[in-house]
């Protein structure tokens, strides 16, 4: 009994001294206990939180296809679009090569341009043009003090004026001139003459502002020989770009606006330049193999495929053709064309599709007519008629009718444009510039191809 009682004694008095330090341990030292185990709960909570958090899979975030997204990279969906278009065609493609064979035939191709192959009216308007008249321009200019300003003035009107009426007189009256010869001279001839009247106006604001200083001319107005700088660039001045050589650089440069020191890239790409020429090698391959059986196939002329041939135009003209050019005259400014595609407005599309001949009429014709005073919907309204001009000029006469087709569809790009500017927006306003791309101007050229059947195969199919 007397151990029984002793080890009893002994555990109470160690249940005693446990509660006691329990007590104590709950109770605050210094002021400080309580903020301690305070903040250790709180540690403990966020841990808890944290953990939980790196837990969750879900926040709030708006699904990519959505616009207010802000993802923009769709480079898989665009090879999509790519590899889906490649494989729709091959069927076709193969189709007409069992059918039809091999349909590049050379001969073919210069009977587009030739009717008689002992007489090439259009081939010599293009070679008199370059080896004659080009060269004259540099050496007229160079003789200034030789004759007045309103002389000169007059001569260089009469030039032009030659220009444009000389090359349509010979496709209208030559009957050897096909349709395609005659549109590929004059189309030449029209470059030659914006080229020709950018040159006029730059020489004569260069010849304005070395008068104007003639008593304060530095040596970068008056020196008559080239210069180098930087990187071994060629640089000139008024009056010793009068040269032949830069006259013909000009000629030959991807560009309607002419400058004394063009831009200038560092070298030749040779992998550059075989891209380009087999992509433009390519292009041919694929008209060829594809559009020539369906045009040849179907009963009535109406039925080709115009605004899928515009876009390989486009692609093959603007890209490939003027960056081959480009690299191989080393021309610097490769801007031939911008986002058109994305255009809500029609003005957006017309300033963005064709850069160079958009930089002429800013430069030579828009600017110069607000400077004499008129209004901005004055000098637009008379961009556009001068552009409905050319392109009416550019189909007609080679085509020996007269329709007004793309001279009426030019014109009422304006009132198009006002509707689309005023009335439609965003998303909307890209599709009506789409419909008027893919309605519009293919409607003018089904029209021009109607008439000519008409008038040159109706009696035959009859």
């Amino acid at each position: 009994m007397g151990d029984s009682d002793a080890v009893g004694a002994f555990t109470r008095r160690r249940r005693a001294t446990f509660a006691a330090g329990r007590v104590a341990s709950l109770q605050p030292m210094n002021g400080r206990s309580a903020a301690v185990c305070q903040s250790s709960a709180t540690a403990d909570t966020s841990t808890d939180i944290g953990s939980e958090k790196k837990r969750d899979c879900h926040r709030t975030q708006e699904s990519l296809l959505t616009s207010t997204s802000g993802y923009n990279n769709y480079r898989g969906i665009l090879n999509w679009c790519v590899v889906m278009l490649v494989l729709s065609n091959a069927r076709l493609f193969l189709e007409n090569l069992l059918r039809y064979g091999v349909l590049v035939d050379p001969i073919q191709v210069v009977s587009l341009f030739l009717n008689d192959p002992y007489s090439w009216p259009a081939a010599c308007l293009v070679i008199g043009r370059f080896i004659i008249k080009t060269p004259a321009a540099p050496l007229c200019l160079s003789t200034q003090g030789s004759f007045s300003e309103l002389v000169g003035f007059l001569v260089h009107c009469i030039n032009m004026a030659i220009m444009l009426t000389f090359p349509a007189a010979v496709v209208l009256l030559v009957p050897s001139v096909t349709p395609v010869g005659g549109a590929f001279v004059l189309g030449i001839y029209t470059i030659l003459f914006l080229k020709l009247y950018s040159y006029k106006d730059v020489n004569m604001w260069c010849r304005e502002l070395s008068t104007a200083k003639a008593k304060k001319l530095a040596r970068s107005l008056s020196c008559p020989s080239p210069q180098y700088f930087n990187r071994g660039d060629r640089k000139v001045c008024y009056p010793g770009n009068l040269t032949i050589r830069d006259m013909y650089y000009f000629v030959f440069a991807p560009t309607l606006c002419y400058e004394l020191n063009f831009p200038r890239s560092p070298g030749i790409r040779m992998s550059f330049l075989l891209r380009r020429l087999f992509e433009m090698v390519r292009k041919h391959l694929m008209s060829a193999s594809w559009m020539i059986p369906i045009i040849q196939s179907s009963m009535k002329p109406l039925e080709v495929p115009n605004h899928l041939l515009w876009l390989m135009f486009f692609y093959w003209f603007f890209h490939s053709s003027m960056n081959f050019t480009a690299e191989l005259l080393r021309f610097g400014d490769r801007q031939f064309y911008q986002d058109w595609w994305n255009s809500e407005t029609v003005t957006y599309f017309w300033q963005n599709w064709n850069i160079p001949v958009h930089k002429w009429c800013l430069r030579h014709f828009y600017k110069p007519l607000l400077r004499s005073g008129f209004s901005k919907i004055v000098s637009q309204s008379a961009v556009f008629f001068l552009s409905a001009f050319f392109h009416e000029y550019l189909v007609s006469v080679p085509l020996r009718m007269f329709r007004l087709w793309a001279f009426t569809g030019m014109m009422a790009q304006l009132p198009l444009a006002w509707f689309v500017g005023r009335f439609l927006r965003g998303n909307y306003g890209n599709a009506a510039v789409w419909m008027s791309i893919i309605i519009g101007q293919p409607f003018a050229v089904l029209m021009y191809v109607h008439d000519y059947y008409v008038l040159h195969y109706r009696q035959e199919a009859d």
